[in-house]
């Protein structure tokens, strides 16, 4: 008996030891796989919207050298802006579906946020990187003239994970 355990330990230890490789191996590869769908669908869009894309470091240092950037969270007023924003933003919402068209009232207002100066530095982000508000907007920008366009990726999700500071609407 104690002959067989000798056997029976060392092989069911190899067994679990694989079976568990295998399932980590396994829910890496499938993780990778839908980071790099998300990945193609994201360069997609910037391909498409012809914006350029900044990184939240980036962002947070522009802000800390007080650039003159405008920032614009397109997330919902009530359900988003007011609650939590990058410091300094300005709020316009804008849908998920990617926009075909834009409307007079939609692209007035929009112009009217920009403002006349085409070469302004501007930043657009939304709730995280999957969120395609901020494409919407940049891309809208973009068509519109202005020349100096970014979509920041990560949006409010990655700036509260960076422990970067958040304003509220009281």
């Amino acid at each position: 008996m104690a002959e067989k355990m000798k056997t029976i330990i060392p092989a069911t230890l190899t067994f679990i030891s694989l079976t568990l490789l295998a399932t980590n191996v396994f829910a890496w590869g499938a993780k990778e796989l839908e980071n790099e769908k998300d990945a193609i669908v994201f360069s997609a869009e910037v391909a498409r919207g012809n914006y350029k894309v900044v990184s939240t470091p980036d962002v947070k240092k522009w802000l800390d050298e007080k650039k003159d950037l405008l920032l614009v969270d397109t997330m919902p007023y009530e359900d988003s802006f007011k609650k939590n924003h990058i410091p300094g933003a300005k709020q316009m919402e804008f849908p998920i579906p990617e926009m075909t068209s834009l409307d007079d009232k939609t692209r007035a207002n929009l112009v009217k946020l920009l403002g006349m100066n085409k070469n302004r530095l501007i930043v657009f982000y939304c709730g995280f990187t999957k969120c395609t508000r901020s494409h919407n907007a940049a891309m809208w920008a973009v068509k519109l003239g202005y020349k100096n366009v970014y979509r920041l990726p990560g949006g409010i999700k990655a700036w509260k994970e960076s422990d970067y500071p958040v304003g509220e609407v009281k």
